[in-house]
């Protein structure tokens, strides 16, 4: 796993992700006020591609996912 991203978000901005998988698309709004930490780490880790391609270990309709180890673990 990479280091923990530099702190470089801007904290008055809300941040808009899209996730895109073969089951679907989940579009989530990430506000810094609530979570600066979270969403510094989330947006960070996006940026160097750290989810791309990544596995989903568990899909149940209407209620979750879960991804797992970059590794595929």
């Amino acid at each position: 796993m990479p280091q923990r991203p530099e702190h470089t978000i801007d904290e008055s901005k809300i941040y808009r992700t899209t996730i895109t998988t073969n089951k679907g698309t989940i579009v989530m709004d990430l506000d810094p006020a609530l979570a600066p930490k979270t969403v510094n780490n989330f947006v960070g880790l996006a940026r160097l591609g750290y989810y791309d391609g990544l596995t989903w270990h568990r899909v149940v309709p209407g209620f979750v996912i879960q991804g797992g180890c970059p590794d595929g673990r």
